[in-house]
């Protein structure tokens, strides 16, 4: 059954025009991932270049919460994103992730994480709506008010993060949060990913929720959703 339809002309044309596409669409995601990786590179800074500039905040992106605890990704994306604060380059933190639902909320722990580290309630502001990195970084720019910032993520996510900022127009820089590995499946993704925010950038579609306008340069207990002690 198989030898028939290989022998079939009209099956070769569909199989060639198959193969043609795929390697078409693999030339160009791999084209637009080697374009965003070369565009950012100079803009990710170590640990020690950091504290040499001046912020509006350093924004630490949300990465997944095990019941009220921080999963190891986004613990490691807090212990740097705090470090790079106390650098003295910014006096403000914005923590941007889920918080869609009741149950499953991203930014308030993130934000206990950085009072227990010792960084001021007010100086901490929370995105409850920071459900996609392009989203985060629009909600960054029109609610957030924010024209220059330090993004902390993994490496690999660095990539995007940076240029969706700055081709939203925020002057953004980056430090890498990378003491675990990370394997293929995380890279994989990513690569769809980037391909996906390079034509959101593009087009620039308001993320799913906007709403006011809370000034970074004022108190992040504006974004507050429950009384602290």
């Amino acid at each position: 059954m198989i030898k028939r339809l290989l022998k079939n002309k009209a099956v070769k044309r569909v199989l060639a025009a198959v193969l043609c596409l795929c390697l078409v669409v693999g030339i160009a995601v791999a084209g637009i991932n080697a374009y965003m990786v070369s565009y950012v590179d100079e803009y990710i800074l170590t640990m020690d270049e950091v504290g040499d500039y001046d912020f509006d905040c350093v924004m630490i992106m949300g990465a997944g919460i095990w019941g009220t605890e921080p999963s190891p990704m986004l613990q490691e994306r807090l212990d740097f994103g705090i470090e790079v604060y106390f650098t003295g380059c910014t006096d403000r933190i914005l923590m941007t992730g889920d918080h869609a639902r009741e149950e499953y909320d991203e930014v308030n722990i993130m934000k206990d994480c950085a009072i227990e580290a010792g960084v001021p309630a007010d100086n901490v502001f929370m995105d409850h709506a920071g459900l996609s990195t392009y989203e985060s970084m629009y909600r960054a720019r029109d609610v957030f008010q924010v024209e220059k910032m330090v993004i902390v993520t993994q490496k690999y996510h660095l990539y995007r993060s940076i240029y969706d900022a700055r081709k939203l127009g925020i002057e953004a820089y980056g430090v890498a949060a990378d003491e675990m590995k990370y394997g293929f499946h995380n890279n994989m993704r990513e690569w769809l990913a980037r391909t996906k925010d390079f034509f959101y950038c593009i087009a620039q579609p308001e993320p799913t929720y906007l709403g006011e306008a809370i000034p970074i340069s004022a108190s992040g207990a504006l974004t507050d959703d429950k009384e602290r002690v």
